[in-house]
């Protein structure tokens, strides 16, 4: 085994301490004292002194650098210090480099780390202030002009309850989705998970949602004729919701007169459910944040088609609750692909 820097160097110290004492003695005892050195007490000296210079250097060198390291731990580190009592104190420069570096490494990463969450805090609010000021100022608008006369028009005062109440309804739906994020988030949500059958749920999906595809011309479809039950394992009420946000957007930005189409494919554990549309799809550089709060690919668009903006981050929470996964995939043109992962109920 490789002998510590630190044992190395309290030993080439001794041995000169030790020589150097020899020397003086030696020559101070032929020189001036005219006498000469019993061999056996002087080489007993001699051991005694480097032993004593070994031992003293070593522990001189240990407590010199461990209460300079430990200033330095008490001052930057984060660690706790019953972690430092467990590192050996060592000369070792090259050891002392590697350990300094990956400390810088860790305390680097930290420092990204919290500034993409300060960018994202400041973003998260920007967008909140803004998704709840446009429907606030909405409804303030039509109460400020129903209230300076508009409501003497009958017409017009109920056509202008309707748009107040729409903006109502908006802020409710954002209140309600930022509420579910922030339970999904701090696990307050309990899933009531059991069997259920995914094809079911969304054929029940389709028929719910068939009149707002017939206004787009968009027709709703699974991939083939699926005869048997396909069985999986999670909270029935979440997993529709799931289903849903996918299919309203797939309907939403898909084109007039096209398909949305949904497919499962079954594996031993998991049963993969796809939606997929033939809309304009998505660009390579908004995929990443897709699934971010409020995060809109076209501001102007998405606003004209409504929503709260959570509905994708919604979806992811939820797989993520389940313990499962979501993808996409899509090119710019041609169509999207959201693909996420549920457990199979084994067969019997």
């Amino acid at each position: 085994m490789k002998i510590k820097k630190t044992y190395s160097f309290a030993f080439w110290t001794s041995i000169f301490i030790t020589l150097f004492i020899t020397i003086i003695l030696y020559f101070s005892a032929h020189l001036f004292l005219n006498s000469t050195i019993k061999t056996s007490l002087f080489l007993l000296f001699i051991v005694v002194i480097f032993v004593f210079t070994f031992f003293i250097t070593q522990y001189r060198l240990e407590k010199f650098i461990y209460k300079r390291i430990k200033k330095i731990y008490d001052s930057v580190s984060v660690l706790d210090p019953s972690d430092f009592h467990k590192t050996p104190i060592t000369s070792d420069i090259d050891a002392l480099s590697r350990e300094v570096q990956k400390f810088a490494e860790i305390k680097q990463t930290q420092i990204s780390n919290l500034n993409l969450r300060e960018n994202y805090r400041r973003e998260f609010l920007g967008n909140v202030s803004h998704e709840l000021k446009t429907p606030l100022f909405t409804v303030q608008g039509y109460l400020l002009t129903l209230a300076d006369g508009a409501m003497n028009d009958k017409r017009i005062g109920k056509k202008y309850l309707k748009r107040a109440n729409k903006g109502v309804e908006r802020l409710i739906a954002i209140v309600k989705d930022l509420d579910l994020i922030s339970k999904l988030e701090s696990a307050d949500l309990t899933l009531n998970k059991q069997p259920f059958n995914i094809l079911e749920l969304v054929q029940d999906v389709f028929e719910l949602l068939e009149m707002k595809a017939k206004r787009r011309g968009i027709s709703l479809h699974f991939n083939k004729h699926y005869i048997y039950p396909i069985m999986v394992f999670g909270d029935i009420e979440k997993i529709e919701q799931v289903v849903t946000n996918l299919i309203v957007n797939s309907i939403k930005y898909g084109k007039k007169d096209g398909t949305t189409m949904v497919s499962f494919e079954k594996t031993d554990t998991k049963v993969f459910v796809k939606v997929i549309d033939n809309g304009e799809g998505i660009k390579k550089e908004h995929q990443a944040r897709l699934f971010e709060r409020f995060y809109r690919v076209d501001q102007s668009r998405n606003r004209e088609q409504g929503g709260s903006g959570l509905g994708l981050s919604i979806v992811k929470h939820i797989i993520e609750a389940h313990n499962e996964k979501i993808s996409v995939k899509s090119e710019f043109g041609k169509g999207s692909e959201f693909s996420f992962t549920l457990e199979k109920v084994k067969d019997l």
